[in-house]
Formats: C-alpha cells, structure tokens, sequence
C-alpha cells in the first residue's frame, strides 16, 4: 500500500504533463490532417509563447499579460502560416517542409537575440501555482487543473469539428484537399482558422507547463515539441482524440519510469515508443489507413 501511495504523485504529475502534451501535439495532428504538413515550427511558437509571458508580466498586470499571450501568440501562428506556408501552397511538399524547419530556426534564433540565450524565469501565476494536498501528497494546483482543462479543450473542439460551419469545412478538406476546393470551400480560411486554434492551445499548453518547469529558454521548446510530435504520431496523426490518448499515455508512463528511479530512460521511452508504433502499426491507434492512386 505504500508503493502504491508513493506511485500517486508520479501518477497524477503523468496526467498533467500528457494535458500539457496533449494541447500541443493537437497543433501538430491538426496541421497535418489539412495540409499533410508538420509543422516543425509549432514547438518553437510555444516557447515564443513562453518568453512573451516572461517580459510582458514585468510591464503589466498578470492578467493582461494572459490575454496577450494569448492574442500574440495566434498572432504569430496565423502570421507563419500565411507568409510562410501559404506562397509555397502550389510547390513541393518538400519545399514546405524546409520552410517549416527554417521558421523553427527563425524563431529559435530571435529569441536567442533577445535573451542572449540565458534562461528566463516563468512569473508565477496566482492560485494556479499555489500547493494543494491530494491523497495525502502536495501537489500544485496546476497538475490538477491541466488534465480537466485539457479534457474541457477538447471536448469544445470536437464539438467545433463536429457541429460548425467551419468545423465541417475543415474535415472536409482533410478527406480531400482538392475536391473541396472545387466545391466551393474557403481554402485559405480554413487553413488559418486551423493554424489559429492550434497556437491558441500552444499558448495554453506553454501557460500550464511553464507553470510547472519555470526556466523559459530558446530551446525549451525541442524536447516537449518532439514529445508531443510522438504522441500525435502514437495515437494516429490527423486524429485529434488519438493525439489527446498518446500524449496521456506517454506523459503517465515518462512519469512512472521516474517512480522507478530510472529517470535517464525516460526521454528515451519515448523516442523508443515512436520506433516501435511505426514498426507495428504505422497509422497510430487511431489512424486510418490510406490508399493512393496509382
């Protein structure tokens, strides 16, 4: 009974990194579902998110910082898409691609110019960072607020795909980018609109996360990026509740691994998850099986 007890505070740390996981890698599954594109610079617009947070809280209320995390960092996401992505619409999928790798370094490389490439410390957020006690363990009040503000996020964007004009567009062009276009759907809106709910979660995620891993660096963004690109690939990519299961999955089962004392490997389970889903089962869980035209 005390191991079990003792394995609780991994268990719900698990849950709220695979939240913070989850709102992240929703960016990646999305993206890829329209365009079939990975968006290599969605983790680096998190950590721009992270850094906008840092310097906006030391000339304003906190409150007003939130709003304008929020407000910058669609911004931004909605900006990279059209100036980036949206000239090369017509060109090769691999000339996106490139794009997508020299905006990550763009940013990553702005934000080294700004801080000098020292790491900034997170400003604490009211109430969200406090300590509260479950099962008996002190824990902040943002591992429990993480998993049922994900749960709630999800839901709402479910909903929006499933029951909105926009939302419907938006399957549509992910079954068949061509034939909507045809039929008279807004292409470039709905790639947009789907670049703006992506960094929307971003800036959410990186507010929940920051919270509990305080340092904001210039590369912070790779490793929960990666993670995150796992667990969209793991639960099948362009399925949103897939991307939510996988990165559940793997932020419990990181978290376990550390309950085991074995901290070294957990970085390595999940690269090691990813190698062994493509292996066995290429689609992810919740991936559909493709077939092209020959």
């Amino acid at each position: 009974m005390d191991s079990l007890s003792g394995i609780i505070p991994y268990l719900l740390s698990g849950i709220s990194v695979g939240g913070q996981y989850a709102l992240i890698a929703i960016g990646y599954t999305m993206v890829y579902g329209i365009l079939r594109l990975i968006n290599f610079a969605h983790a680096d617009i998190f950590m721009v998110a992270g850094f906008i947070m840092v310097y906006s809280s030391t000339v304003m209320p906190l409150y007003v910082s939130l709003i304008l995390v929020i407000i910058l960092t669609v911004s931004l996401g909605f900006a990279v898409e059209r100036f980036a992505y949206k000239p090369l619409r017509s060109a090769p999928r691999m000339s996106i691609m490139i794009s997508a790798i020299g905006v990550s370094y763009l940013l990553q490389n702005l934000a080294w110019y700004v801080t000098g490439g020292l790491a900034k410390v997170y400003p604490e957020i009211p109430w969200i960072s406090d300590s509260v006690t479950a099962f008996g363990w002190p824990i902040s009040r943002v591992t429990v607020i993480t998993p049922i503000l994900t749960i709630v996020l999800v839901v709402a964007l479910v909903l929006l795909l499933k029951y909105t004009k926009i939302g419907i567009a938006m399957r549509a062009v992910s079954k068949d980018f061509e034939t909507s276009q045809l039929m008279g759907i807004k292409i470039n809106t709905v790639i947009s609109i789907t670049f703006i709910i992506g960094s929307f979660l971003a800036a959410v995620g990186s507010m929940l996360y920051f919270s509990s891993y305080t340092a904001v660096s210039p590369t912070v963004g790779a490793m929960p990026g990666l993670k995150a690109f796992v667990a969209a690939v793991f639960g099948g990519i362009g399925s949103v509740p897939g991307a939510v299961v996988g990165a559940f999955i793997i932020g419990i089962c990181e978290n376990l691994i550390k309950a085991a004392k074995m901290t070294t490997f957990s970085d390595a389970f999940t690269f090691a998850l990813l190698i062994i889903i493509l292996v066995v089962k290429p689609t992810g869980l919740f991936g559909e099986k493709t077939s092209e035209k020959v």
